[in-house]
């Protein structure tokens, strides 16, 4: 028994005696050479008084990475997809049957407006017309007798009335007779392009046989549709960017024509038409398009990274720095803001924030409540330098994330990363094809008068 307690105190006495050493030499590393008083004992209570005091000190502020408040030229838009159409369509059919005995066009001509294309045998319509001109001219002649025998009192007003209706019924074969020979020719009912026909000579067609489509390629139409909630913000004389999977690279600008009053009860969707000119015939009817209207712009968008919004509940925050008690410190604010138009990586903010203000992107869970101070975490500095009350962990992956195209748009070469993503977030003009035809002729789209244009785009710049 007795060397079970000269044991178990001489562990005591060695777990003791390791702990202090321990806390010794913990507190010896983390102070200075020189500073630890010669007159308190090295592990003496004056000595760990020494150690909390002047070792640790006072906390510091927690790191955070921030981004400035940028301007840029935003576009309010929405992508879709659509179909091109032409302006003017139709396939031509016979209203009566007969046999083909000319065809006046080849494949994939022009066609004017009136232009023969196809006529069917009318020889049994002409000899009626012929047998109506025949009738009316002994009906003319024999009213026009009897008129002079009434006035000289040879015969009554009746047979002067009997000899106008039979006029009148003769005048009525002729035109029913031109008419059903009429038929037998089919016109063009407009400029346009032939397709490839069915038929050749001779074939008999029936009434309502396809023979040859026409297309009015000057203009083409693009039909898409959009959700319901975008019915308020569209209007006639909006423009919409169009890009066309078969010419890749290739953007086009077309202009709103009509917005369907009608929305879609299955797919709860606004149909919408839009007008590209096509004078320079690249594009074909039945192309798949990728639509992005444009709604409006807005020249000084004030714009933050998306990693900076902190939602809570329905609302939005975000964490603004203003200058500190010294030049390495800045004090984090809590502020709501309300955002707009969102772009991958980026929001824009209409409420609660003013171009240039430094708003925090990470490191939002170490501010712990309103108005602590905070460091400003510089990513890009060198090693040892300092950290700039403007310059953000952000900035770099700021200009980096600006040269990124918005809404697919490539940026403009050589300009700066800022006005690249400027330039690519409004409006592309289309470039001309190369190698293309001169353009002739007004624009085929243009319908509405310049006041209009005018008060379309005025309206959609203030919206």
């Amino acid at each position: 028994m007795a060397s079970k307690a000269i044991y178990t105190v001489v562990a005591v006495v060695g777990i003791a005696a390791a702990s202090g050493a321990a806390w010794w030499y913990q507190n010896k590393s983390s102070k200075p050479a020189g500073e630890v008083s010669a007159g308190a004992p090295a592990g003496g209570p004056g000595a760990g008084a020494a150690g909390a005091g002047g070792a640790a000190g006072p906390a510091r502020p927690p790191a955070v990475e921030v981004a400035k408040v940028e301007l840029v030229k935003l576009t309010d838009d929405a992508q879709t997809v659509g179909s091109l159409r032409s302006r003017q369509s139709v396939v031509l059919r016979p209203e009566v049957s007969g046999r083909v005995t000319k065809l006046n066009f080849r494949d994939g001509d022009r066609v004017r407006r009136g232009q023969l294309l196809v006529q069917l045998d009318d020889q049994l319509p002409l000899a009626q017309v012929q047998q109506a001109q025949a009738e009316l001219s002994i009906a003319r002649a024999n009213h026009k007798r009897n008129q002079e025998l009434v006035a000289q009192g040879f015969i009554s007003q009746r047979s002067v009335d009997e000899s106008a209706a039979n006029l009148q019924v003769a005048d009525a074969k002729l035109a029913l007779a031109s008419a059903t020979a009429a038929r037998l020719k089919i016109v063009a009912p407009f400029d346009g392009i032939a397709g490839i026909r069915t038929i050749s000579v001779g074939d008999y067609l029936k009434d309502g046989a396809d023979i040859v489509n026409i297309e009015d390629l000057a203009a083409m139409f693009v039909d898409f549709r959009l959700p319901e909630r975008f019915q308020t913000k569209l209007a006639k004389g909006q423009t919409a960017r169009v890009e066309l999977d078969a010419q890749p690279g290739r953007k086009y600008m077309a202009v709103v024509q009509a917005v369907d009053p009608l929305v879609d009860a299955n797919g709860r969707s606004v149909g919408v038409r839009a007008c590209i000119d096509n004078r320079a015939m690249q594009l074909r009817p039945g192309m798949f398009a990728r639509v992005t209207a444009v709604f409006g712009e807005r020249e000084n968008a004030k714009v933050i990274p998306e990693e900076a919004i902190v939602p809570q509940g329905g609302r939005q925050f975000v964490y603004r720095l203003v200058d500190g008690p010294d030049q390495d410190t800045r004090i984090a604010q809590r502020v709501e803001v309300k955002v707009g138009i969102r772009r991958p990586g980026r929001v824009e903010i209409t409420e609660g924030l003013q171009a240039g203000d430094v708003v925090v992107t990470a490191g939002q869970q170490r501010i712990q409540k309103d108005g602590i101070p905070v460091r400003v975490l510089d990513l890009n500095r060198p090693a040892g330098g300092g950290n700039g009350p403007g310059g953000g962990a952000r900035a770099g992956a700021s200009a980096s994330r600006a040269a990124t195209p918005a809404s697919g748009a490539p940026a403009a070469a050589g300009a700066p990363a800022a006005a690249g993503a400027s330039a690519t977030m409004a409006a592309a003009a289309p470039s001309a094809p190369a190698g293309a035809r001169p353009l002739d002729g007004p624009n085929p789209c243009i319908v509405a008068s310049a006041d209009t244009a005018r008060s379309a785009v005025k309206r959609n710049a203030t919206r």
